[in-house]
């Protein structure tokens, strides 16, 4: 089940449980936060949303870290108010910004606006101090090989993922979605100090067999960008 054909120097670390992959990640972010931190005044952490992270943002929390000196956001947000269900800025809130890691500077992608792009102004505005590359990434991917917002169905993914243009934040619409979305792009999201790959169920390990077998070919499934020397995945069952 975990023969994976994985490009050079990228790390698979697989678990039985949910909570023990959940562990050892938190046990990785925080050592790379901490030594960050020694050396800077800030550090960023970049999570995404939905269930797989939850255990992971509860071992994180309870983190000994000077968190009043992390800045916290997400991978990409759907544009729906910070009360809806599908808000991963509440999820983060409710989840990740409690106990000791309530410290942390949180830096939303959703504001005010009707759209995406009507609040895209006030989002760069929000991440204006943010320093890149990033220090900690975090990421997931869907069943049809996306990560962040970065679906392949959506109009704006070519602009996401070139790395030559200056933003570092873009407005998403892809019709397979029901929400808009706001996503960091992949001149944003690349080349940060420790990117990982959270992953749970045996679905996800054959979408990632298929993203591995032709790395080339990133518009088809985004989350091939990643698959590249230093990215550290983290599956459990």
């Amino acid at each position: 089940m975990h023969d994976l054909n994985l490009p050079d120097a990228v790390n698979a670390h697989f678990f039985d449980t949910p909570d023990d992959a959940a562990k050892a990640l938190a046990d990785a972010v925080a050592q790379h936060i901490a030594e960050r931190l020694l050396i800077a005044p800030r550090a960023s952490l970049v999570v995404s949303g939905g269930a797989t992270p939850l255990p992971f943002f509860e071992a994180l929390r309870e983190k000994p870290l000077d968190w009043s000196r992390v800045d916290i956001l997400l991978a990409d947000e759907r544009w729906v108010p910070e009360n809806h269900e599908a808000s991963n800025t509440r999820l983060v809130k409710e989840n990740l910004l409690q106990g000791p890691a309530s410290e942390a500077n949180y830096l939303s992608l959703k504001q005010p606006g009707e759209t995406p792009a009507d609040g895209l102004a006030a989002v760069e505005a929000a991440l204006a101090d943010l320093h890149l590359p990033l220090d900690v990434l975090i990421l997931g991917m869907g069943n049809d090989g996306h990560t962040a917002s970065l679906f392949p169905d959506a109009p704006e993914l070519g602009k996401a993922l070139d790395t030559d243009a200056a933003a570092i934040v873009l407005p998403m619409t892809p019709p397979s979605q029901s929400e808009k979305r706001i996503t960091l792009t992949l001149r944003a999201l690349s080349r940060a100090g420790f990117t990982a790959l959270h992953l749970k169920g045996d679905d996800k390990l054959e979408t990632l067999q298929a993203a591995c077998s032709d790395i080339s070919r990133v518009r088809e499934m985004p989350v091939r960008a990643f698959l590249k020397p230093g990215l550290q995945i983290f599956w459990s069952a």
